[in-house]
């Protein structure tokens, strides 16, 4: 059985050492083998579990959410496809939640931006640091900025 030094499989997966490392001390990756002169020592094994991470990590799930993923998938005779897709699920919400959250946070800069003339003139009057210094809610961008344009 051939192993893989960190480096190794650090080109494999295209996640850098340090991460590698934090994965092993957060127990997503299993502490691997150590050579004589202390060296970590991977298998096939720990790349197809990196690679699963690298992955994971692509679709949005966070370090709980893919320890929870890994767990599922060592005990999938004891696990059901209702787990797996209620975690999928749940990150789906969390996604289409952000995507709300962002497309509000842009409808208010496009609102503060288009109010601002970007003129030379001094920024004393500027309605973008004005509404940044007045609103605490996104939403409450349109009413201000309509009242000074």
């Amino acid at each position: 059985m051939g192993y893989l030094r960190i480096g190794q499989l650090s080109a494999r997966t295209g996640i850098n050492n340090e991460t590698l490392r934090f994965y092993e001390a957060r127990g997503l990756m299993s502490e691997p083998r150590r050579s004589e002169a202390g060296y970590r020592l991977y298998t096939e094994a720990d790349v197809r579990k990196a690679e699963f991470i690298v992955r994971a990590k692509k679709m949005g799930f966070g370090l709980k959410d893919i320890s929870e993923l890994l767990s599922l998938r060592v005990e999938k005779e004891s696990s059901t496809c209702g787990e797996v897709k209620d975690l999928a699920e749940a990150k789906l919400l969390e996604i289409e939640q952000k995507i709300e959250e962002l497309q509000r946070m842009k409808g208010a800069l496009e609102q503060i931006t288009e109010a601002c003339c970007g003129g030379q003139e001094s920024a004393i009057h500027c309605t973008i640091l004005n509404a940044l210094d007045q609103i605490d809610d996104p939403a409450e961008v349109s009413a201000r900025v309509a009242v000074r344009a």
